[in-house]
Order: C-alpha cells, then sequence, then structure tokens
C-alpha cells in the first residue's frame, strides 16, 4: 500500500482507507485485533514450518519455507509495533 503523510496533522492515510495518528494510544479494540493477529500469524508460521520438514518435492518445500518466513515476518511486524506502543 502507498503511504501519503498528512503534513498538517502529523497523520498518515494508508492507501487511502483510514487515518492513524500517531500520537494517539492504541485503543483496547485495536489491540485486540493485534493480539489475534499475532496469533493468527504464529500458528501458521508453525503449520508451514510443519510442513517444509514434511514436504518431499525440493519445489514445494521451498515454497513452504518462503511462506513460513513470511508469516515470522508478519509476526516480527507486529510485535515490533506492540513493543514501540509500550504495550
Amino acid at each position: 500500500m502507498d503511504n501519503y503523510p498528512n503534513q498538517n496533522t502529523g497523520s498518515q492515510t494508508f492507501g487511502g482507507v483510514f487515518n492513524q495518528e500517531f500520537s494517539q494510544p492504541i485503543s483496547v479494540k485495536d489491540l485486540g485485533i493485534i493480539e489475534d493477529q499475532l496469533y493468527n500469524e504464529a500458528l501458521a508460521f508453525k503449520k508451514w514450518s510443519v510442513y517444509t520438514n514434511q514436504l518431499q518435492d525440493q519445489q514445494l518445500k521451498t515454497i513452504a519455507q518462503t511462506t513460513a518466513q513470511h508469516h515470522r515476518q508478519h509476526f516480527d511486524t507486529l510485535q515490533n509495533y506492540l513493543n514501540s506502543q509500550n504495550v
């Protein structure tokens, strides 16, 4: 998604979908959503890691490994965001 900074308000629009004020604390609802997504990403990483170990075909194994790494990166990104919010 493209990011479009709004220099007047200190907010940023993500792909024109929503505005997020960086100075506002994270809401309880948003925290719950992020925690759910953290769980989903961790589960997806574990599943794709198991697939990687079980597959015999090298092409499929590589795809599974790459997919596992993507889910791990998503998990790390969400975790780093929460850490930056002092949650």
